[in-house]
């Protein structure tokens, strides 16, 4: 099956979009309050995630197949994200506000 070639633009204009985000992100791991400090930790969980993901698939769209696993390891990290995310919800919707 042969993948179009518009296919790699998205892919590689996916990745370019991702990489802007690291900015605030590292930002914000520079700050001094501890909550707003692990907040960015899992959001920079995500954004390497997604760097992770379009990557391999930008890489693997192009002809190095060898680094597919790139976008296993950035669907892995990105679960993580999400599951992390869920438990801090979880916890969040059991306490009581008053």
């Amino acid at each position: 099956m042969d993948i179009p070639g518009w296919s790699v633009w998205i892919a590689l204009g996916l990745t370019v979009l991702q990489a802007p985000g690291l900015v605030p992100v590292i930002r914000r791991l520079r700050g001094t309050d501890s909550a707003v400090r692990s907040q960015a930790r899992l959001d920079l969980m995500d954004v390497i995630g997604s760097l992770l993901l379009f990557g391999g698939l930008s890489l693997s769209l192009t002809g190095a197949e060898s680094w597919f696993w790139l976008t296993f390891a950035g669907i892995a990290l990105m679960a993580a994200f999400y599951a992390a995310q869920g438990i801090h919800w979880l916890r969040s919707r059991r306490r009581p506000t008053a």
